[in-house]
């Protein structure tokens, strides 16, 4: 199982067209529905976001979604600071995670 945290930080103007990009993902995902794939998107205040992948072995990924394109798409245009990519360990986990 691998489990990823992506964090950066928008420009205030394209905060709103960010989380409209996350939002199509969720939405291709929602029709295609991967097994083994797990996804989290936070948008915190000042135009920070969050996202937490789990991918459960297999071929299914987030990064191979037609949306997924769109949103890494200008990304870095979008950005002031980051995206910062780190793996995670899930130390504790009520209810909110499939393991």
């Amino acid at each position: 199982m691998n489990c990823t945290m992506i964090r950066y930080r928008t420009k205030p103007e394209t905060a709103d067209e960010n989380q409209r990009l996350i939002e199509g993902v969720f939405r291709e995902l929602n029709e295609k529905a991967l097994p083994g794939v797990k996804y989290a998107a936070l948008r915190l205040d000042g135009g920070v976001f969050v996202h937490l992948v789990i991918e459960q072995g297999g071929s299914n990924s987030v990064t191979d979604l037609e949306a997924f394109s769109a949103f890494q798409n200008g990304i870095g245009e979008r950005c002031l600071e980051g995206p910062v990519r780190s793996a995670a360990q899930i130390i504790g986990n009520f209810g909110m995670l499939c393991q």
